[in-house]
């Protein structure tokens, strides 16, 4: 029997066999506290700053839940989906550490993920089982069944909320197509648009836990529609909890995206068609709460805030240590979670010391050389992001490489000390165009800065600092034609100095963690030589002057 289908029994579809529940009195308010977070990506742990991480947001949820029953009220816990895919700990113990926490955590639903796809289907069927609460999608068929709950109903003192699930379509386009056999990513907001009618019948509120991506305005550009979209399409939803565009869904104005939102500060969530929509950015840095009151058919947003989860004020410089303050005051591990979670991060950090690989010889990434001229390493991280993306180049700032990788033995620990910072790769479509433009940028940066660029599947031909033109697999760039670059999610969002490119239509972060993504290289070509990875050989890593 197949893992999807073995999984598919084992939970059962919770919403549709539920009995009729008794609906909410007449002239009685009723409160309403829904908390959600998003795109863990396997951060159960703390990271190096002490920021984020299940044991403080348990000590946030737990202290949320006692004041909101303190005065009456209910609450809800849901989550955008991407439990998978982040950290080396995490990703070694395909997320059990993760799901475990959430348990404990007392979640009452989730949306399925794009990244819940990552790991072979026996996995997704083994974390399915473990969690104690519903993975919903509505629009994921296999063989013309919904291969999870399309949705779950929860009484909340007799008021009927119906919790509905939906992921991206662009899934298939985005994972490994092997983990994705046989199943039908529909349109999710044809399904909606069935779907919400038959649960207004069967519930008093309905709310939408998405991974489809929130899109100011609805523009999506290249992706597949997300929840703005779904919104305008589908009446009658009350409330979007999304996920995957990972960042705060916090409004400025009207369609205008607040893109400069600070830790802790007010957060107005988005409206479309009398629904809100919130998002809680990403890994748990933040606690979303939303604050309803349900009377006699309206359910109205008394107040809503993201509430960080120790994090901590960068200095002038973009630098944070250990004497840096945290946006709010700071949030006490829970024991109890730190107990449960404790093992698998030692036994994680244990694992870090396996052999990934062996060189024959050094491969060059001290600071003061990867930040003034192209490197052996500095290409091999490039042509790892390619392989991995299938892109058709790479940018790889040198302040990304953070050490050298040694001759003889390389252990995971070494690949993570090259890259530390648990980047993610990020694709774009660009014209040709849009393509001499941004390596104009990339180049003028500047030798000794950490904007310098290593580039590998791209040859420039410059003069006086100038580029005039560019190769990209032997041929001449076409200003018309269309190219996909692969960077780090830090270069997106205009690290190092680099154009701010996460507002581009055909933005897409793929989820794979960079020193992830170059230990797997390098595991599958070991023992490295590296006379193979000189740029003086490469030359599409190289300027020509």
């Amino acid at each position: 029997m197949s893992p999807f289908i073995a999984g598919a029994l084992i939970l059962a579809l919770a919403g549709c066999s539920s009995p009729p529940l008794a609906g909410p009195e007449r002239d009685k308010t009723y409160a309403i506290t829904v908390l959600h977070t998003n795109d863990h990506h396997g951060r159960f742990w703390k990271n190096r700053d002490g920021e984020y991480g299940m044991a403080a947001r348990k000590t946030v949820v737990d202290a949320i839940r006692a004041e909101v029953a303190l005065a009456g009220g209910h609450s809800l816990l849901l989550d955008g989906g991407d439990v998978n895919t982040g950290v080396p700990e995490s990703d070694l113990q395909d997320a059990v550490p993760d799901f475990k926490g959430m348990n404990l955590l007392g979640y009452d639903a989730m949306a399925v993920g794009n990244h819940e796809f990552d790991k072979s289907p026996a996995v997704l069927a083994m974390q399915r089982q473990l969690a104690r609460f519903p993975l919903l999608s509505a629009n994921i068929y296999r063989q013309g069944e919904r291969l999870f709950d399309g949705y779950k109903i929860f009484s909340l003192g007799g008021v009927r909320i119906a919790v509905m699930g939906l992921t991206t379509e662009d899934t298939q386009r985005l994972g490994n197509p092997e983990n994705m056999q046989g199943l039908e990513f529909r349109s999710p907001i044809l399904e909606a648009k069935k779907l919400v009618p038959e649960l207004r019948d069967k519930a008093d509120v309905v709310i939408a836990a998405t991974h489809m991506g929130h899109y100011a305005d609805g523009q999506h550009g290249n992706q597949a529609p997300g929840d703005v979209e779904m919104a305008r399409a589908v009446p009658g939803i009350d409330l979007v909890v999304g996920g995957h565009t990972q960042n705060p869904a916090c409004m400025r104005a009207e369609n205008v995206l607040d893109t400069a939102y600070v830790p802790a500060g007010p957060c107005q969530p988005d409206r479309q068609n009398g629904a809100w929509i919130v998002q809680a950015h990403e890994w748990g840095k933040y606690v979303g709460r939303a604050d309803f009151q349900y009377r006699n058919g309206e359910f109205k947003l008394v107040k809503y805030g993201l509430i960080p989860i120790n994090l901590k004020m960068p200095d002038a410089a973009g630098n944070i240590t250990v004497a840096s303050s945290t946006y709010a005051a700071p949030i006490t591990e829970n024991a109890e979670m730190l107990a449960l979670l404790m093992p698998y991060q030692d036994f994680g950090l244990q694992k870090l010391q396996v052999e990934v690989g062996r060189s024959d010889a050094k491969f060059e990434g001290d600071r003061f050389v990867v930040r003034k001229q192209p490197t052996n390493l500095g290409l091999l991280i490039g042509l790892a992001m390619i392989d991995k993306t299938r892109a058709d180049f790479a940018v790889v700032n040198a302040g990304g490489i953070r050490d050298s990788l040694p001759a003889g033995v390389i252990t995971y620990k070494d690949v993570l000390k090259v890259q530390p910072f648990g980047n993610t790769l990020v694709t774009l479509d660009l014209t040709g165009r849009e393509v001499l433009d941004f390596l104009q940028v990339a180049t003028r940066l500047g030798s000794g800065s950490g904007g310098f660029p290593h580039l590998a599947g791209v040859e420039l031909i410059t003069a006086s600092g100038t580029i005039l033109q560019a190769r990209i697999r032997g041929e001449f760039v076409d200003p018309t034609k269309t190219y996909q670059m692969v960077i780090n999610n830090f270069m997106a969002v205009g690290g190092d100095g680099y154009p701010k490119m996460a507002v581009h239509p055909s933005f897409v972060n793929t989820g794979f963690v960079d020193a992830d993504v170059l230990r797997a290289y390098i595991a599958a070509r070991s023992p490295l030589r590296v006379a193979d990875f000189s740029p003086k050989l490469h030359l599409d890593a190289a300027p020509i002057q």
